[in-house]
């Protein structure tokens, strides 16, 4: 007998996986909290997970008993984040916030401080064999990276990512062809594959704090996110 079954298929209620990017003074945090306010309802309790130096308490007056604030100091490893979020989860937390989450790949413990540390393990300072040992020193950062991605999708609970953004940029020949590095807008800080496991992603901008732009916005997902007003606790998680 087969262990696979199939059955008519029916819309269910499927948890939000959200990402949220922007450089300072782009609204990302609050608009993290304000959606997380209007998934849970008043009277419940989001969560926040907090590697920006407990900046996130700076809005306990804002979301007065809306929320548990949860400090997370280095190092700042895939799998912590993963054993924080899974904690919360466990919790009931019908939303959670992480405020940052760009930290697991370019913080203090984080999977690029994690393949330095590999390749310093490999190759000392030895420039031509850490040169050779470049892509070895990635394999066991990235896996355990994988395993906390994998492990972000199996959880119960509406999940909010916010990511710190960099500038992008692309190299080109001026007028006179010397090359010149080009910045071509913004890029979130993390892997490149993450992005893809969002179900949407908005990058937010200082000038315009709260006003999404969207990077990921499916048709599903549009009467949720209406992109001429601010992010707030109107969302309706229920369209999803």
């Amino acid at each position: 007998m087969s262990d696979f079954t199939f059955k008519p298929a029916a819309r269910e209620a499927v948890p939000l996986l959200l990402g949220l990017i922007g450089q300072s003074g782009s609204g990302k945090t609050y608009s993290a909290m304000r959606i997380a306010a209007g998934i849970v309802g008043k009277g419940n309790k989001f969560a926040v997970i907090d590697t920006e130096s407990r900046r996130a308490l700076h809005y306990a007056d804002k979301f007065k008993d809306q929320y548990d604030h949860c400090p997370f100091e280095p190092p700042f490893t895939p799998e912590r984040y993963a054993e924080a979020i899974r904690a919360a989860d466990k919790a009931g937390y019908k939303a959670i916030v992480v405020d940052s989450m760009s930290h697991e790949w370019a913080g203090e413990g984080g999977v690029l401080d994690w393949q330095e540390e590999e390749l310093t393990r490999m190759a000392g300072d030895d420039w031509r064999k850490r040169e050779t040992c470049k892509m070895a020193a990635w394999i066991k950062p990235k896996m355990a990276h994988k395993q906390m991605v994998s492990r972000l999708l199996q959880v119960k609970s509406h999940l909010i990512l916010c990511f710190r953004a960099e500038d992008k940029v692309k190299m080109e020949k001026d007028e006179k062809g010397k090359m010149q590095i080009v910045p071509i807008g913004l890029q979130p800080i993390c892997s490149k594959e993450m992005p893809y496991e969002l179900m949407a992603s908005f990058m937010l901008n200082s000038d315009k704090p709260g006003y999404p732009i969207p990077l990921k916005l499916q048709e599903q997902h549009k009467a949720m996110f209406p992109l001429d007003k601010l992010l707030d606790r109107m969302v309706q998680v229920g369209r999803l």
